[in-house]
């Protein structure tokens, strides 16, 4: 029914709004156009385009039918080397979760765009999670690699692990809050007097973690990193933060750490991914890890403690 001509034909009709330019560009001749387009219309059973003595316009159904055969066309000019790949070894689809504290927009730009470089027929997807959810992510909806995965223990037999390094965290409030006044360290009964900024866990299968909130303490949830670092900069509650991010609003003075019981330990986070469903362009992502490539170098700048290559194997 729609053979590469009958597309060509189709679409070119549909460009030019003329049958007999549509024949002048493929050069053929009017009535062999409008027969293909016949036949084409019978075969699907609607008409496809509206027609009068002055003009021709794409009915409904030929709008949604132009939009496809773009799509058709631009695959068939590239199936042969799609198909070569496939044969590679190089995965039709790659879905990517990226733990919320290495998240970055221009990492994630640098990085899809090495791939789509290396690997242009590959659908490539990334999303961004938080906490447990990375695990979740990774385990439960289909994903092969992800990005800054709690722990340096694998969840599951099938997933390598490659260790990427520790996060550290400081305790924050704005110059202007309450607390800013009290000399020495915090004590609980003071900070549970002021709500904590925190990040929801976003798993939906594995347990939850709160990253910081003391018995009896009222908590703020907020989205992502950023928002969290905004109402702290507000001075809207208390909390930790990771240490490359806040640094330079301690050294300007837009926040101060304070000391308080139970610090938070530092993260360990690590690379992990999929060994079954390996391909290239998952054993490209994991090279320019152990590789610390700059392509990914957006990815790691949180990181206070990076392991070497040598040592991220555990």
């Amino acid at each position: 029914m729609l053979d590469r001509e009958t597309i060509r034909s189709f679409i070119n009709v549909a460009e030019s709004a003329s049958f007999s330019k549509a024949a002048e560009a493929m050069h053929k001749t009017p009535a062999a156009i409008g027969y293909r387009i016949k036949m084409l219309e019978e075969r699907v059973g609607t008409p496809l385009f509206h027609r009068t003595t002055r003009s021709v316009s794409l009915t409904s159904a030929g709008e949604y039918l132009l939009a496809q055969c773009y799509r058709w066309n631009t695959w068939l000019e590239g199936m042969s080397e799609e198909l070569r790949q496939i044969n590679d070894g190089v995965e039709r689809q790659v879905n990517i979760v990226v733990n919320n504290l290495l998240y970055s927009p221009v990492a994630a730009a640098e990085l899809l765009s090495h791939l789509n470089q290396l690997f242009p027929f590959t659908q490539v997807q990334i999303s961004r999670q938080v906490y447990m959810g990375v695990w979740d992510t990774l385990l439960n909806d289909g994903y092969q690699i992800a990005i800054g995965a709690t722990g340096w223990e694998s969840l599951d037999n099938g997933i390598n692990i490659l260790q990427l390094g520790e996060l550290n965290w400081v305790f924050v409030i704005a110059p202007h809050h309450p607390l800013a006044k009290v000399t020495g360290s915090l004590t609980e009964d003071q900070l549970r007097a002021y709500p904590a900024i925190n990040i929801e866990d976003t798993s939906r299968n594995l347990p939850k973690r709160v990253a910081w909130l003391l018995p009896g303490q009222r908590d703020i949830k907020v989205p992502n990193l950023h928002t969290k670092l905004a109402c702290h900069l507000r001075g809207l509650g208390v909390g930790f933060l990771p240490k490359a991010l806040c640094q330079p609003y301690l050294d300007d003075g837009s926040l101060i750490q304070r000391d308080v019981p139970h610090y938070r330990q530092p993260s360990p986070l690590c690379l992990a991914w999929k060994d079954a469903t390996m391909g290239k362009v998952t054993q490209q992502i994991v090279s320019l890890f152990e590789e610390r490539s700059p392509i990914v170098q957006d990815f790691l700048y949180r990181i206070d403690s990076p392991i070497s290559a040598a040592q991220g194997q555990p």
